[in-house]
């Protein structure tokens, strides 16, 4: 990578991270893992979910941690190794989120940082360190953790013989970085109130930078610490947005090119002839932590044709992401502008969906890789390039020609999103009598 950049060596003056988030490497006394990692789509621990919510109290976990228990985190984790793995539980030394254990083999150090720890649920997000409280409650020692550092803060230097395995500066500086979704949004400029952005990936992510700890109080947004010193930010999750479009399109034919697909989606109107999309296919997390809800069309009738059907699967993702962006309203977040990511910030119909949907202006990034890019300028601060993560942010780049709403079809909209919200709350016992019946089959 070093060598088709075309940056000599002695150019590169600080290193960041950043990576999955929510894993468990658990390590031996001599940092030797034990077992391999549980990453962050590992759904086995909803036991230990309960569990957590029932020692700890969901009321003071929302308070302190900023989200409930969710099966994706890392404190469930280690309470099924315990239940399931008692061996390996009992060789546990240290456990470190996965960007971390690279770290430690780069620098020796065990250390993370405040956005990426945010994703254990052992951190009080106020303090911005380790909670005595829930790891008292769960019985994990805090000498099993890291130490916690702010995302452009240094956490060590490269080891000689790393850097010279990896042509890299001996005793470069290394700065703490971020989870994926922080270092993502220092990528993209979300480093100040009024900025979100939006990712249609296979999941769709809405991400809002906030100045203080806004947890919600039921738990439907997540909370968590910012890459950026003292400040924070709430996202929304729907688990298949872009999965729910590669779903459709491999039912109709893998070999059709996605381009080709939305462009026959827009020879629909906006609505898709009364059409709805629930894009449940994995359970949803945002606002619904419902892991049986389920996906459906409502509305089909024999005149619907592909485009319609296609349609109406990409508004039902983008619906479900703004239920996200309301509930950060209805926080008190301000919204000026999104910024769009992944595969729904390529396509023009995508776009215009976002803008006509959430009624705000949709810019598109030149540098579409927002986590490494995000890393980066943190580590530039870190090794004083930058004096800070706002000034940093000031060499990212938008698109020219920002995506407006168009007021008729964002009208049009929000008349067919109320209809999707009644459409949960209408079928979910119907959508979890029909997950009983399959279970029991």
């Amino acid at each position: 990578v070093i060598e088709g950049s075309g940056v000599a060596s002695e150019e590169i003056v600080g290193l960041g991270l950043t990576g999955q988030m929510h894993g468990a490497v658990l390590l031996d006394g001599t940092d030797t893992p034990i077992r391999p990692a549980m990453l962050w789509n590992d759904g086995r621990t909803g036991e230990q979910c309960d569990e957590i919510e029932r020692r700890v109290g969901l009321d003071r976990l929302l308070a302190i941690a900023g989200n409930p228990a969710l099966t994706g985190f890392q404190a469930p984790k280690i309470l099924w190794v315990r239940d399931h793995e008692s061996e390996a539980y009992a060789r546990v030394q240290r456990v470190l989120l996965p960007k971390d254990y690279i770290r430690l083999l780069l620098t020796g150090d065990a250390a993370t940082d405040a956005s990426d720890a945010s994703g254990t649920l052992l951190l009080d997000l106020a303090a911005r360190d380790w909670s005595d409280e829930i790891l008292a409650a769960l019985d994990i020692p805090r000498s099993w953790l890291p130490t916690v550092h702010e995302g452009p803060e240094l956490t060590g230097h490269l080891r000689d013989d790393v850097a010279a395995e990896l042509g890299l500066p001996a005793g470069l500086p290394v700065a703490a970085g971020g989870g994926d979704n922080a270092a993502a949004a220092v990528g993209t400029g979300i480093v100040r109130e009024g900025f979100v952005s939006s990712s249609v990936g296979t999941s769709g992510v809405i991400f809002a930078h906030t100045d203080a700890f806004l947890p919600d109080p039921e738990g439907r947004l997540h909370a968590f610490c910012h890459a950026i010193p003292g400040k924070y930010h709430l996202m929304g999750v729907t688990l298949a947005a872009g999965g729910s479009f590669q779903w459709w399109r491999d039912l109709l034919d893998p070999e059709t090119a996605f381009d080709a697909l939305t462009g026959n989606a827009a020879t629909s109107a906006p609505g898709a002839e009364g059409l709805l999309f629930l894009p449940y296919l994995m359970g949803e997390r945002t606002p619904h932590r419902d892991p049986l809800a389920r996906g459906a069309f409502v509305g089909l009738t024999a005149r619907h044709t592909k485009a319609h059907l296609t349609r109406a699967v990409m508004e039902g993702v983008i619906f479900s992401l703004r239920e996200s962006l309301e509930l950060m309203r209805d926080l008190g977040v301000e919204i000026d502008h999104v910024r769009a990511t992944g595969g729904g910030a390529r396509d023009p119909l995508w776009r215009e969906l976002q803008a006509d949907i959430y009624r705000t202006p949709v810019h598109q990034m030149q540098v579409e890789e927002g986590p490494a890019l995000g890393a980066a300028l943190l580590a530039g601060v870190g090794a004083g390039v930058y004096d800070d993560v706002m000034a940093a942010s000031e060499t990212i780049q938008l698109r020219a020609g920002a995506q407006q709403p168009d007021p008729e079809r964002a009208s049009r909209y929000d008349e067919v999103f109320a209809l999707y919200r009644t459409l949960y709350p209408a079928t979910v016992e119907t959508m979890h009598a029909l997950n009983d019946i399959v279970s029991s089959s």
